[in-house]
């Protein structure tokens, strides 16, 4: 598919722009936030993207734009959670595409409430969506394909070191998916397949939309508890992700890459915390705005 849109904006990837040509990577929960972020730049490389997720609509936007861009795509509807629906739409992939060369676990999501407000239900839900949707596609990617081709698998996390107070259903579940990244990591390297995690800290992603109204001042001061003096945008997680798939990182395997401006390093007691004014010019703290499309939240809009 060959498009002449040398005028339209693009992609301003840190990478090479054929550095993943030809590869075959899927994206979960690839139709919003950073899973669409990530599947832009995947495929403004090279790759086929394809894009999974629950809501339709979703998808087929994420796609359209992705075409629009010159980029290969493809997508299936699928609930994670489902272990046979999982199991067909990974045979469809590699029916239609021979192989599956990454996989990016993103598909999650949570909400806030206290540890004690938390019923089973919710606290199964959030498990299944965060950690056993991800081990679910990263086996059926593994056994489908990757055990004969090898290929790399991107976990993602979030900044739980040290609790996550309010999401504390999350948190158990991104460090159970922290614990499977570094034993898949090890059961897999005999197969050429390495496995690793991106822990994105404070983003200012399009998930920030789906918190209620009166979590916008908390979102807000958070920045001021982060060393580097503000949020994350999609497109720095995005690159650590792709990184992760590439080349690259041939001999990196069973490990966390943190996208957190220090965050975690934040203990009480320890002095200032947000980045001097006079620093925030330059270059190493400056935001790296390649994404194209990138929709700032509405809760930092106007602010």
């Amino acid at each position: 598919m060959s498009h002449n849109h040398h005028d339209a904006p693009r992609y301003r990837s840190a990478f090479a722009p054929d550095l993943l040509h030809g590869r075959v990577v899927v994206v979960t929960g690839g139709g919003s936030g950073i899973g669409r972020c990530t599947a832009h730049e995947l495929a403004s490389l090279g790759a086929h993207v394809v894009l999974i997720g629950r809501n339709l609509q979703k998808l087929q936007d994420t796609a359209g734009e992705i075409v629009a861009d010159g980029g290969r795509v493809s997508f299936h509807p699928c609930d994670i959670r489902q272990e046979d629906t999982v199991r067909s739409v990974v045979t469809a992939i590699v029916v239609a595409h021979g192989r599956i060369d990454g996989l990016v676990n993103n598909a999650g999501g949570q909400y806030i409430t206290p540890l004690e407000q938390i019923s089973a239900k919710g606290w199964q839900a959030v498990l299944d969506t965060n950690l056993t949707g991800g081990f679910l596609f990263a086996r059926e990617c593994y056994l489908q394909s990757m055990q004969a081709q090898g290929g790399a698998i991107v976990n993602i996390v979030a900044d739980m070191w040290g609790s996550m107070p309010g999401m504390g259903h999350s948190g158990a579940a991104r460090a159970g998916m922290v614990s499977f990244t570094e034993t898949a990591a090890m059961e897999w390297a005999m197969s050429g397949v390495r496995v690793n995690a991106v822990a994105p800290g404070y983003i200012a992603s399009h998930g920030m939309d789906h918190y209620p109204p009166e979590a916008g001042p908390m979102l807000r001061e958070m920045r001021a508890t982060v060393p580097a003096g503000r949020f994350g945008n999609e497109a720095e997680t995005s690159a650590a992700i792709v990184f992760l798939l590439s080349p690259a990182a041939s001999f990196i395997s069973g490990t966390v890459l943190r996208v957190d401006g220090a965050r975690p390093q934040v203990r009480m007691g320890w002095g200032q915390v947000a980045a001097p004014r006079e620093a925030q010019g330059r270059d190493a703290v400056k935001p790296f705005d390649g994404f194209h499309r990138y929709v700032v939240p509405k809760v930092f809009q106007d602010v």
